[in-house]
Parts: C-alpha cells; structure tokens; sequence
C-alpha cells in the first residue's frame, strides 16, 4: 500500500472539504456557544480526518489532528469566556494543519517538525505538558564512548562546586539574552572541564554529551528557544545530581534532547563531531532557521506580504497627507473632512492589527478632533501640527515594519538643547567600547599564550607579552571605573609572572586550566557588556574570583 506523503493525492479532495467542514463548524460555534450540534459536527468531522492521516500514514498531521480532537472533545456546549484560548489554539492549529498538508501535497515532502508548534500550543490550551523538540527523532543511545578515555587526579568539592557556577553563569546569561554567544561559551568551558575530570567515570557521559549540545547550540547558531532555555537550565539541575553521585546516569530523555541539538546543528567542534561520530547522527534534512521559517509561513504572513501590507499602508499615508495639506490651505472640499476621519479610522484598526500598537494610538487619540472638524469649524493651526506629527511618526513605524525591525530599537527622542551633552555622552561610550574591544584582545592573546606554553611542554617564550598585555588591560578597566574586574586581572598577570615565567618548574596542568578559568570568567564578563551593565552579571566576578583564590593568590578587598 502507499502511504505518506505519495498517498495524500488519492484522498486530497475529500480530506480537504472534511476539514474545511470542520472549521466551518468551529467558526459557527464560536459565535453560538450554545449551539451544542455545531462542536459535535466538528467532532465527527474530526475523527474522519485523524482516521484518513492514519490510513495514508502521515505520522505528525495526525498526532496534530488527535490533539484538535482531544481538545474540541474536552469543550462543552455553552463554553464561556473561559475557554476562549482553547477555541483561538483549534482554530489556529486547523489553519496550520491545512496549509501544511497543502504543502506536502505540492511538494511530496513531510516535514513533521514543523507541525510541534501548533501541537505544543494546543497542549498549551488544554493545560498538557509540552512534547520535546526530539519526538520526532530517532536516535540509539546505548553508543558507548571509545575507550582511551584518560584518568584525572583527584577533584576537591570546591573545584566541582566552582565549575557548576561557572555553567550557571554562562546559563543565566543565555537565558536573558544579553549576550547568548558569550553566555554559551561559558556553560561550554565549564562543560568541557567537567567532562576532562570525571571522563573516566560514569557522570562522564553527562558531561560530554552536554558539551557537544551547547557546542552546537553555539556553533550552529541555533535560535534561543524557550524549549532550550529550559533544557540547558534541566540540565545544570542533573549536573548538581552527578557532582553529588560518582555513579549517576542520565536520563534517557535529557540525553536524547541534547543529542537532536547536535544532530540539528552543522557544528565542527571537537565535540559535537566525536559525539555525531559515536551515535552515527547524520545530518537532518532541515536547519533550524528552516523550520523556523516553514512554522512562520505556515502559521502567518511572510515578510514578503508584510512588505506589501506596509507598501498599502503608505499609500494611505500619502492620501492623509494630501488631505491635511488641502485643510491647511483652507481649499479642502466639504466631504474631505469626513474621508480624513475615515481614512485615520481605518489606518488606526489597520496598525493594530499588525501589533504597532503606539503608532494605532498616536492616530486613536486624534480622531475626535478630526470628528468635530467641518467647513464651519476650521481646524486650528495646532492640532493640524499635532496630527502631522502623528502622522510622522506613524510613518516611520511603518517603515521598521517593512525593515522587520524590532518596534522597540529606535533611538529615544532628543530634548532641545541638549546636543551637546547627547554629543560627549556619545563620545565617551564610543572610547569605552574601544577600550573593552582591547581588553577582549588582551585576554584572548593570554588564553591563546597560555595554551601554547601547555602544548610546548613550558615554553616560557609565549608567555613573554603576556603580562604586559594583562596590566594594559587591567589599567583599561581602572580607567572605567572597573577596579575589582581590574584587580582580579592583574592578580592573573602576577600568577604568569611569578609562578609561570620567573618559577623553575611548570604548575601542574589542573592549575593552568584553573587559570583559564579565571580568564575565561573575565573574558566573559567584558563579552557580556557587564562594564557598560555591571548589574546585567552580578556574580561573574565572584566566579572570577573563586578561581583566582583557587590559584593560591589573595584577592584585595
């Protein structure tokens, strides 16, 4: 027999008027709440359209079709305000259930994915857990790591309690979104040093997947998703049950989530690739802006209709323009008063529509002047400033939409007379950013310096820059104000100096990689834009300064 995506074209016309049957029906009901044989028409509906995916086998338009069914089951005749979500969410998921079957008919290609959106929304509604990212991904996960796996000395409680902060850090971070980049970095540095302590034990496990997911989800690029958010934060709640537990074992569920990141991602990092290598995870057949974008088209206008609903709005402008300019000159018509009421009327609904909230108000509050103008009563010099002021600035909302900008990103409103003071201020961040743009350089040219002395076996020939570079740095961070960041970077210029330059033996390699940490910490906190917003990452210093302790050096007050 055929089925999937093959099969829709047998049944494609009568699946079809089922379904639109079937929100017919709903769309009555939601405006007949009493109407009890309405929702059971959409029910019966329903069952014959989660029984056609079933017999063609397209696996997730059904598990979508099952979930509308469940929830159109679960509402009583006479639903109240109450039930309004559950009724927007079938309403919403009948809509994407069709555009994606119309696209699997067109294409001959199933992408299921993209559907978990919709069903996540429903479950939403209908108070259900979420479904996870990977239901449907396959993957074994008895894959056993290759032997050769090196035995690290022994770890005090404090370096494993220090490591855990640092991920926490780097998760908080990523969940605010200040600088996710800078924030993935650092829940994968403390991942990876994790991973090279208790490699050899079973916990280990948790700590090299781990790292290969966060790799991926900072080498791929992959979006900032709340099912992410979530899953990076699960998982520094197991990280505190296996640095408790020698012989902890991950969940299969958690392992699974993280393995569909790396297989998600086109990441070449070291250990998203010996972890795809192991589990045999060969590319999927979409990206994660991909699907992103599928969801987007199927859910909603694109970008290109959105441009073309701004391109009409503008027109309208043009003509609300015009008609203000004829009020101005005193040679409007008797009816163009009337159509200027209409037009900003109609303008106003419009932008509310598309989200622009403040620039449907800005029109919102003129239009009772506008009503009580006429040939009679002119309008008065100031309030034709007043709309034309609107006007503008609904004109420029407009055209953030087109751009697809964020509503919120323009800059604020100057006040008269304070172009100069707007002019130092803006100087004076200008020479802050270039001094936190060489203080990263800095660091990273300590952290490469460092790597370099390890691999060479103690060569203290790439470590000779190294603390003039970190004292330039720290009297950068003195020069902002930044006196403990400051501090704590001249103590790791000491460290260099004293006990790697100037000392006739090696520190010990845990010791290097403790001072990578404190780097590392500090390199993050100037990624993160903590010297612009200190209170953004209040404890990255106190990381920085656990493992500057750590390294046996005292911290000033």
């Amino acid at each position: 027999m055929v089925t999937g995506a093959t099969s829709l074209s047998l049944v494609r016309d009568e699946l079809f008027t089922t379904m639109e049957e079937t929100e017919q029906s709903l769309e009555h009901f939601i405006a007949e709440r009493n109407n009890g044989s309405l929702l059971q028409q959409a029910v019966e509906s329903l069952h014959q359209v989660r029984g056609t995916l079933n017999l063609i086998e397209l696996a997730g338009a059904e598990l979508l079709a099952q979930e509308v069914l469940q929830q159109a089951t679960d509402i009583p005749a006479g639903a109240g305000e109450e039930r309004d979500g559950q009724l927007s969410a079938l309403s919403s998921a009948m809509y994407v259930l069709r555009r994606y079957l119309e696209n699997v008919d067109a294409h001959r290609q199933e992408m299921p994915e993209l559907l978990l959106p919709a069903i996540n929304d429903l479950r939403l509604a209908g108070a259900q857990p979420p479904l996870p990212e990977s239901f449907f991904f396959s993957v074994r996960l008895d894959q056993t790591r290759p032997a050769g796996v090196p035995h690290a000395a022994a770890v005090s409680a404090d370096d494993a309690r220090r490591l855990r902060h640092m991920y926490q850090v780097g998760l908080l971070g990523f969940i605010r979104e200040d600088n996710p980049q800078a924030g993935l970095k650092l829940m994968l540095r403390a991942l990876a040093r994790l991973d090279s302590l208790f490699a050899s034990e079973a916990r280990g496990r948790l700590y090299w997947i781990g790292a290969a997911a966060v790799e991926a989800q900072l080498d791929g690029q992959l979006l900032t998703r709340k099912a992410r958010k979530q899953l990076f934060s699960r998982l520094d709640r197991e990280l505190k049950q296996a640095l408790a537990n020698p012989a902890y074992e991950a969940p299969r569920s958690l392992l699974k989530e993280l393995l569909y990141l790396v297989a998600l991602a086109d990441s070449r990092g070291q250990y998203a690739s010996d972890v795809r290598e192991v589990f045999g995870l060969t590319a999927l057949p979409f990206t994660d802006h991909l699907l992103d974008e599928e969801y987007q088209r199927l859910s909603g206008p694109g970008q290109g209709v959105m441009r073309s609903l701004s391109s009409a709005i503008r027109e309208e402008l043009a003509s609300v323009k015009d008609a203000l300019d004829l009020i101005e000159r005193g040679t409007a018509q008797p009816d163009s008063f009337g159509n200027l009421h209409a037009m900003l009327g109609k303008l106003a609904k419009t932008l509310g529509m598309v989200g622009l909230s403040s620039a449907a108000n800005a029109l919102q509050v003129q239009l009772p002047v506008v009503a009580s103008w006429d040939e009679n009563t002119p309008a008065q010099s100031a309030d034709l400033h007043k709309l034309a002021e609107g006007v503008l600035y609904v004109e420029s909302m407009v055209a953030s939409l087109e751009r697809g900008e964020q509503r919120n990103s323009r800059p604020q409103a100057m006040q008269p007379g304070d172009e100069g003071e707007a002019f130092a201020a803006h100087q004076l961040n200008e020479a802050r950013i270039v001094v936190v743009d060489e203080a990263q350089g800095g660091l990273a040219l300590a952290k490469r310096a460092i790597t370099s002395y390890l691999e060479s076996n103690g060569d203290k020939l790439h470590l000779a820059n190294v603390p003039f570079s970190l004292q330039a740095v720290r009297g950068g961070l003195w020069f902002l104000g930044q006196e403990r960041a400051a501090r704590l970077i001249g103590a790791c210029a000491d460290y260099i100096l004293t006990r790697m330059i100037e000392a006739p033996q090696m520190p010990s390699e845990q010791m290097l990689e403790t001072l990578a940490d404190a780097l590392s910490s500090l390199e993050y906190y100037l990624e993160a834009g903590a010297v612009l917003r200190p209170e953004t990452t209040p404890s990255v210093l106190d990381l920085a300064e656990e493992s500057v302790r750590a390294l046996g050096l005292p911290v000033a007050a």
